[in-house]
């Protein structure tokens, strides 16, 4: 099996001490790719690569960074194939999920290509006369990006895409579990025409992750960091970015409600529901991951997403399937404990709960209370919760008790009652009358609480990846001495 090498100062090549590490199909078992395993000591050759070449990308015109982000778009788009393949051996994804990915990492390009020439600044009165106080931004330095695998060409490119728009050098560090497609990511901006040194992709093999990452985050020429993964792993990079002195911007877990009012359509809110949840098999950060329903409307909530969810297939992404595999065997391990947890505390299955292998189909559990384990945690799979509210305010207050909070739907007829119940909701983005998965390029995606800080997307990324300086030009003035 051909080598996934690391790309450093333009070039393609091996770790320095020429070690590697091997993914496996989560659904065969069987090695979907063998991949460089960088160490610190490639941390260090990679950064100085970065570095060197961040003054004459940071100088480089915004026409000139609109060409290649606009030709890296269309690379990428007409790469759909390869990166299908990628996907479906090294996560389990299936070709949809896939296609989805591509093309809108392909539109996250192409906003980004669109921000080169909105990264303005402003004139600010002076009380000393005859000055010219300016707020200008400039470029932050090299950047790192950490991206996961779950939509793995869409966070990647979202960790890389602004920050080069801002005129900024980045170095991805690949997912170890999609090391494959995350370098193919690397590869087609560099074949875009993107300088040497410019975008960097480290791989490194899972027991050398917390050297690797550190060793990144505290190299003085690494002056911003953003990370798209798990609430553990982002305390993790938050205290090392803190202790360095670096803003760092996170994307984190989530336990996205989905609140259907008494006076929902119900057919909308269940449409909504299977999308939201059971899309990439529920390994979507704003997967829907609990259903909050009035309880005068629940029992036909209830029927009517459980027979849409009975009829989800699921298998070998090879095959016809809606949904593919879970990321490895473990993650179904853990959807069989909170469906064992859950009806052994008195939830009632009534839907799906079948395994086979790292696949299991979508699962719906009604009856749901505080103390069940998929109450409270993140299922990160097609393993769902029916909570049943008293009424409205239950409802807020369900939604609410919860240490996540990034992404939330509400359904209702009365959209007036839904904004006002959205407005009352602890998360960082909410939908009215539409599902909890949703993303646009421009956008501004983020969570609060356990669901990180920082937002990316659109003109609100440019404020996290760049620096913003008071400059004046001044005269001759009058001092007291």
């Amino acid at each position: 099996m051909t080598l996934i090498p690391l790309i450093i100062d333009g070039c393609e090549c091996p770790a320095a001490d020429g070690s590697s590490f091997e993914r496996r199909d989560p659904v065969t078992g069987e090695v979907a790719s063998r991949a460089a395993a960088a160490k610190p000591a490639d941390v260090q050759t990679a950064v100085a690569a970065a570095q060197a070449a961040f003054r004459s990308w940071s100088e480089t015109g915004p026409g000139e960074r609109r060409r290649l982000l606009l030709r890296a778009a269309d690379l990428l788009e007409a790469r759909e194939e390869e990166f299908a393949a990628a996907m479906l051996t090294e996560t389990g994804a299936t070709r949809m999920w896939a296609g989805f990915n591509v093309h809108l990492a392909a539109g996250v390009l192409r906003e980004a290509a669109a921000l080169t020439t909105q990264i303005t600044g402003e004139v600010i009165p002076s009380d000393k006369p005859g000055i010219l106080s300016l707020a200008v931004r400039r470029a932050a330095g090299v950047v790192l990006g950490i991206a996961p695998w779950n939509a793995p060409v869409i966070l990647a490119m979202r960790a890389i895409a602004t920050p080069l728009a801002c005129g900024n050098t980045v170095i991805l560090r690949s997912s170890e579990l999609c090391p494959s497609t995350h370098h193919l990511v690397g590869r087609i901006l560099n074949e875009a025409g993107f300088p040497p040194g410019v975008v960097t992709v480290l791989s490194n093999a899972p027991a050398d992750a917390p050297a690797v990452v550190e060793a990144l985050i505290a190299h003085p020429a690494v002056r911003r960091v953003n990370f798209t993964g798990s609430t553990g792993v982002g305390r993790i990079i938050a205290r090392l970015a803190a202790e360095h002195l670096k803003p760092a911007l996170l994307e984190l877990g989530g336990k996205a409600p989905l609140i259907v009012l008494d006076d929902a359509d119900l057919d909308q809110a269940v449409d909504a529901a299977i999308f939201g949840a059971f899309m990439n098999q529920g390994q979507i950060c704003m997967s829907t991951d609990r259903f909050i329903v009035d309880e005068s409307v629940a029992d036909g909530f209830v029927a009517k997403l459980s027979e849409r969810a009975g009829k989800l297939s699921a298998g070998d992404p090879r095959e016809p399937v809606l949904l593919g595999s879970l990321i490895d065997p473990s993650a179904a391990d853990r959807m069989e404990t909170l469906i064992a947890d859950a009806v052994g505390k008195g939830a009632q299955l009534a839907a799906g709960g079948r395994r086979s292998g790292s696949v299991v189909t979508p699962t719906i559990l009604d009856h749901v209370r505080p103390g069940m384990l998929v109450y409270g945690e993140e299922s990160f799979g097609p393993v769902k919760p029916v909570i049943r509210a008293r009424d409205t305010a239950d409802a807020i207050r369900i939604a609410n008790d919860s240490p996540y909070g990034l992404s939330a739907a509400v359904f209702g007829r009365d959209t007036r009652r839904a904004m006002v119940v959205a407005q009352r909701l602890d998360t960082g983005i909410c939908h009215i009358n539409g599902p909890t998965v949703a993303d646009e390029p421009q956008m501004p995606f983020g969570g609060v609480k356990a669901s990180g800080y920082g937002r990316f997307g659109g003109k609100a990324a440019i404020d996290a990846f760049t620096e913003l300086r008071w400059i004046t030009i001044e005269g001759p003035q009058p001092y007291p001495f």
